[in-house]
């Protein structure tokens, strides 16, 4: 590579510590660097604990948002501060050997106060707060927050008995001292002790150099311990510990939930051959929600939600994990999606253009038909992810938009006069078939499945609703009456509908569920 790689981090201690570890290690493979300091949401805003701050990757959205507008080449993070789901288009390109992993309390002054009848520990971390009254039921913790150097001198300025730190950020940045205990019965974050780098998934090149400074038994050990957190929908908001260790050949995986209060415990540990470690993850989360660990996420969950939203579409958990962690969610399917059995003469010959404006389209049409029994010329669609499925299971797409209108208007402008094939489904409310009959376009029409509605009605109140179609309105509506809540819509078109019966609706600037759930946090951070 000829250019300079300019390296995304915070600007505490630490952070540049770790940057410039990654920098030293690529100038040494030849590689020119530059160091880009990007400070976080979790860097400025100090004054509540990191569970109550409001978002998923405090710590890191703004390195992300940096590398997708292409001001910096790489991000460097302490991978425990990284969330499971990375955003689109961003991939983790490498790990470091891993430092040391362990939680220690750094003494205020000496350890008599073990003997006492109560003690005051800081620490801004659930994980940690739960482990230690778990431990010690009578003590009390208190809040902490700031970087290392001002958590440190908190300590010192308050009459604390001490402060829980990971041992691997005092010890890097030469802050360890010689008052401490090193906590060996705490189980850490997943992936403490790690550093790791971010960078653009279509940037092959530059992935292929981080590739080298890429640790493997780390990344296996990290690997499993996130996979762990996942599988638990954990983040922040929930004390989950896990480590993951190789000695002699063999994976050692202990993983644990804790409630708030220390009070309940769930645990997990297993020892397997390295070479089948494929399922551990999954295994131990499983095993965990299965003996309670279900109920004690869903009592977390609930805790210390001032907003509540209730979505009439499930979400995955990248989605879910994306909302505001102060935003209590709620969800189910308001409608459910049945495909139409579609007879072959629909596809019997080559049909020159095609549109899809919904994965549902896609799917349907992929549940009728092979791949090789589709003979498409030109295939136009709405929204990447459509794009996306598209290309995985039909072909290639020749141009995609944002949404069904902007589509309609590029091919009143490219095809007029020609003929066009849509697979729809039955309840389509979209604008483009109005718009290619006036560009003297023929549509022709395949409903290839059928919206049904599946209403639910809700046990309480919610300050917001979202809405992804019109039919889930329709359904909503069914069996819900409308109060104060704000409606917020995937679309025009959904939001045309949600217009005529709620007070407050928000459009979502583009037709995504991501731009949905940007919306919700944008309008309740206000």
């Amino acid at each position: 590579m000829k250019k300079t790689i300019r390296i995304g981090t915070r600007s505490s201690e630490l952070a540049l510590w770790q940057a410039n570890t990654v920098s030293n290690q690529l100038i040494y493979l030849g590689h020119e660097t530059e160091i880009v300091k990007i400070d976080s949401i979790g860097d400025s805003v100090l004054n509540k604990p990191l569970y109550e701050l409001g978002t998923t990757g405090v710590f890191t959205k703004n390195l992300d948002v940096a590398l997708l507008n292409d001001k910096i080449d790489i991000a460097v993070h302490s991978l425990k501060d990284v969330p499971t789901v990375l955003p689109q288009g961003i991939v983790q390109a490498a790990v470091l050997k891993r430092g040391l992993h362990h939680d220690i309390l750094v003494l205020k002054d000496n350890e008599e106060f073990f003997t006492q009848k109560t003690a005051t520990i800081a620490t801004g971390s659930l994980r940690r707060k739960a482990q230690w009254l778990h431990r010690f039921p009578h003590h009390n913790i208190t809040g902490l927050r700031g970087n290392v150097n001002t958590r440190l001198r908190k300590l010192e300025e308050n009459d604390w008995n001490g402060a829980i730190f990971a041992m691997a950020g005092l010890k890097r940045i030469g802050l360890l001292p010689d008052n401490l205990l090193k906590l060996d019965w705490m189980l850490p974050a997943p992936a403490q002790g790690a550093v790791m780098i971010a960078a653009l998934e279509k940037d092959t090149e530059l992935l292929e150099v981080c590739a080298e400074l890429n640790d493997k038994e780390t990344e296996m050990c990290v690997g499993i311990e996130r996979e762990f957190l996942n599988k638990l929908e954990g983040g922040c908001s929930a004390p989950i510990g896990a480590l993951a260790m190789i000695k002699d050949e063999e994976l050692k995986f202990k993983g644990a939930l804790f409630g708030l209060d220390g009070k309940q415990k769930i645990e997990f540990s297993k020892a397997v051959p390295v070479n089948h470690t494929t399922d551990i993850a999954s295994f131990a989360a499983s095993y965990i929600l299965d003996r309670g660990g279900r109920k004690l996420m869903r009592k977390i969950g609930e805790v210390e939600k001032d907003i509540n939203i209730f979505s009439t579409k499930n979400l995955s958990i990248g989605q879910k994990s994306a909302l505001n962690q102060e935003i209590g969610t709620d969800m189910s399917d308001f409608i459910t999606i049945r495909f139409n059995r579609l007879k072959t003469a629909v596809v019997k010959k080559p049909i020159k253009h095609v549109v899809f404006t919904s994965q549902n389209g896609v799917e349907a049409l992929s549940d009728s038909f092979m791949a090789d029994e589709l003979d498409f010329e030109h295939i136009y669609c709405v929204g990447r992810r459509t794009k996306r499925l598209i290309e995985r299971k039909i072909g290639k797409v020749a141009h995609v938009e944002n949404a069904a209108g902007k589509l309609a208007d590029y091919l009143a402008e490219n095809i007029k006069g020609e003929e066009v094939t849509y697979f729809c489904g039955d309840k389509r409310r979209d604008e483009l078939p109005g718009i290619l009959d006036k560009a003297g376009i023929t549509l022709n029409e395949v409903i290839a499945y059928k919206t049904l509605l599946s209403p639910n009605k809700l046990g309480k109140k919610y300050d917001g609703l979202l809405f992804f179609s019109p039919s889930g309105i329709e359904s909503f509506l069914s069996e819900n009456i409308i109060g104060e809540e704000v409606a917020f819509c995937i679309g025009n078109t959904t939001a045309t509908e949600a217009k005529k019966h709620f007070k407050t609706v928000i459009e979502a600037k583009l037709p995504s569920v991501e731009s949905v759930l940007n919306s919700v946090n944008a309008y309740f951070s206000k």
